[in-house]
């Protein structure tokens, strides 16, 4: 990643709200990020955080109704993706774009053959014929490891393993070239040896196409080792974010601390038992006034009652967090 690159794609207070028959859901609350060529952001929170929402309303990806991108700027090359006509949005989601959802079983079409599915995109965005598509289809399958990629062109989803059909999705999100990458716990539904072959390949192409990357999970143990930055995400909201060896060693949120200390770890002969977040994560019926993660923090004084606190720097550079407590001082901000 080049120092002082700016950013591919920029998001300014993102809200998104879910209307619903029992009131609103502010699934989305005041989310500001960015991601710059060739880095790769991890963004981690429990289910519910806000993850997958937050990155499905960048880009349309959200029904609506009921959810209702209702404030917010996310700026790539230019131009606003909340505010372009339908038809231009969907030119960048399927171009420049490239997203890789949580379970390709139903995520790919049953019944279309690998090959319809990777081609479609080529001459849909690309403007390629036939012949063009097919061999650039080859190519793709070939990067993502696939063998006897010609052949399997023909083949159906169901004809392929859990890992070949992540591989056949991130093919299709690669179609394109894509400028930015959105993975959404692209390896979550997969055994063990199968993820790390799924992170291996996407840290090699992320190499190979100085693409940049956003890859959503809830496996802090993942983003240790293939993040650049990180982005902490509870109640709709960033809570905390540095760069991955700063979160790691000086995390500044409460919540940060909290998953940190729930990483399954062995010592000696005997495994230790697991740590847990006591609580429940907050009903996001309105936009939080006050701390969301008041009712389960260790460190709450009467400010996080009545304050929903800002992000502030904190730490070194390029780290910032949202809290009233102050870990260095062991007591409140001040201001």
């Amino acid at each position: 990643m080049p120092d002082g690159a700016l950013p591919v794609l920029d998001v300014r207070d993102l809200k998104t709200v879910f209307k619903t028959r029992s009131g609103e859901v502010h699934a989305v609350n005041s989310v500001t990020f960015d991601v710059k060529p060739g880095e790769l952001l991890g963004v981690v929170g429990e289910s519910g955080s806000g993850k997958s929402v937050t990155m499905m309303s960048l880009i349309g990806l959200l029904p609506s109704p009921p959810a209702d991108v209702k404030d917010g700027q996310v700026l790539f090359d230019g131009q606003d993706l909340l505010k372009i006509n339908p038809n231009d949005l969907r030119h960048v989601r399927g171009g420049e774009i490239g997203f890789v959802f949580q379970d390709p079983m139903t995520s790919l079409n049953p019944v279309f053959n690998v090959g319809f599915q990777i081609t479609e995109p080529l001459r849909i965005h690309m403007g390629m014929n036939k012949k063009q598509a097919r061999a650039r289809a080859v190519e793709l399958l070939e990067l993502v490891g696939i063998p006897d990629a010609a052949r399997r062109l023909k083949d159906f989803p169901h004809q392929f393993s859990g890992g070949m059909r992540q591989r056949v999705m991130i093919a299709i999100a690669l179609a394109c070239d894509p400028k930015v990458l959105i993975a959404d716990e692209p390896t979550t539904a997969l055994d063990v040896t199968i993820q790390a072959q799924i992170i291996e390949l996407i840290k090699e192409l992320r190499e190979k196409l100085g693409m940049a990357i956003i890859w959503i999970t809830h496996d802090l143990g993942v983003i240790a080792g293939i993040a650049d930055r990180v982005m902490v995400m509870y109640g709709g909201q960033v809570v905390e974010q540095a760069p991955v060896r700063e979160l790691f060693g000086n995390p500044q949120h409460p919540y940060t601390r909290a998953l940190l200390q729930t990483i399954p770890s062995v010592r000696g002969a005997r495994a230790e038992k697991l740590n847990v977040i006591e609580g429940q994560p907050p009903i996001l019926g309105a936009a939080p006034e006050a701390c969301p993660f008041r009712d389960r923090c260790p460190n709450r004084f009467e400010r996080c009652d009545r304050e929903n606190p800002l992000r502030r720097p904190v730490g070194a550079a390029g780290h910032d967090a949202a809290c009233h407590y102050d870990f260095t001082t062991g007591g409140p901000h001040a201001g």
